[in-house]
């Protein structure tokens, strides 16, 4: 059995926070899969825009790809600290695989969140064993960032639910064979008439877009859904009808954590090669990391890591504990430390000059894919205002 956390953080100290020695060792050993088996193809995987099957080989073998199951559906258990080293360690040798074990969570936290007991009996073990994965489909066209505007319809016909739509930047999407799908049952009701369902790729009417041509994360396949008469049985619908927009929002308060930790992970990803480049490059007869304005940069690119990575574990605590103040601190970890990614890949690229723009270094590649951790799972504008409400509701710790 893989190192694993089982449901050991239960801090007293929400706001100050160490890693056990559980997690420490979580972080060796995923460190070790990815320095062996996954930053070597995070080039070419990027280049081709390929899905990284070689990672993802690896992270089912060493039971990485979906840690975050539960014990009795088949998985390793971990707790939401674990599932933040886990995704922080691939990001900081390929963001793209990350997105392995990031959206299984997302695709299946909705049923581990309201789904029946039958239905994640039906669904999670696969994904635990690694024979399937699972994607989120919410956005739309029309409906990003205000997501009670989907259009997507469930009609419900005897004991089956017939679903038509269009889902867009859906994120592994052709490659998972399972999907989360948020569609409207009620169409007077606005968010009170949405409700969620689990429909399979072999679902006769589903089918997918063409790949998009993205800026980063080029190995995470993301593509468009269509529903065309997808018929499916009542039973695969999680919660009851007109609970899928606060499960939606359940989901994403936990989620955002995970996106933090991918950001912390490339921008530590980053601030690696560039610290061993300082080091070695010669301007004017002596490393460039002897410098003092390098070493200002540095400073700073290493300063605000840390604070990130600080600021995503305070908040994976209280997911874990799904304290009242989730909300606010998985918004504030999801915006920082992406704000943080951009700002360090930016500052590495800097760095190293000429060679940092060129495809030949990696912090090009860490740039680009650092720009999405600013947009998906909610902009992080979307990210203040949920900050402000939360503010002006009172509901931040005071501690």
């Amino acid at each position: 059995m893989p190192f694993v956390a089982r449901s050991i953080v239960a801090m007293s100290e929400p706001a100050m926070f160490a890693l056990s020695e559980e997690h420490l060792a979580i972080r060796a050993a995923v460190r070790a899969v990815c320095d062996a088996k996954v930053a070597p193809y995070a080039a070419e995987v990027d280049e081709a825009g390929e899905y990284p099957q070689q990672a993802y080989d690896a992270l089912r073998a060493a039971d990485f790809h979906a840690p975050h199951i539960p014990e009795e559906y088949g998985g390793a258990g971990a707790d939401a600290i674990a599932m933040c080293v886990v995704i922080e360690e691939v990001a900081r040798a390929c963001a793209s695989s990350s997105l392995i074990p990031g959206v299984n969570k997302l695709g299946t936290l909705p049923l581990l969140l309201g789904g029946s007991e039958a239905l994640k009996q039906s669904y999670l073990p696969a994904v635990a064993r690694g024979d399937a994965m699972f994607s989120y489909c919410m956005s739309e066209p029309d409906a990003g960032s205000d997501a009670a505007a989907m259009q997507t319809t469930a009609v419900r016909d005897g004991d089956s639910y017939v679903l038509n739509g269009v889902k867009r930047w859906i994120t592994n999407a052709g490659v998972s064979k399972y999907y989360t799908v948020f569609a409207v049952t009620n169409s007077g009701a606005g968010r009170q008439g949405i409700s969620a369902f689990v429909v399979e790729k072999d679902d006769a009417g589903v089918s997918f877009g063409a790949p998009e041509r993205k800026l980063g994360i080029r190995g995470s396949p993301t593509r468009e859904v269509y529903l065309d008469n997808v018929r499916i049985p009542a039973e695969r619908r999680v919660g009851a009808e007109g609970e899928g927009y606060p499960l939606a929002l359940e989901t994403l308060d936990h989620t955002r954590v995970t996106i933090a930790a991918q950001a912390v992970g490339i921008a530590q990803g980053a601030l690696d090669y560039t610290l061993g480049y300082v080091q070695e490059r010669r301007q004017f007869g002596q490393p460039i990391a002897e410098f003092q304005g390098p070493q200002f940069m540095l400073a700073d690119m290493g300063m605000r890591t840390e604070a990130a990575r600080q600021l995503t574990y305070a908040a994976a605590g209280r997911s874990e504990r799904r304290d009242r103040d989730l909300t606010f601190f998985g918004a504030a970890a999801k915006a920082f430390a992406s704000d943080v990614a951009m700002d360090v890949t930016t500052d590495a690229v800097q760095l190293l000059g000429g060679y940092g723009y060129t495809r030949d270094y990696p912090v090009e590649r860490m740039m680009r894919d650092a720009k999405i951790t600013q947009i998906y799972e909610g902009t992080n504008q979307v990210q203040r205002i949920v900050m402000a409400r939360e503010l002006l509701a009172g509901v931040q710790s005071q501690l």
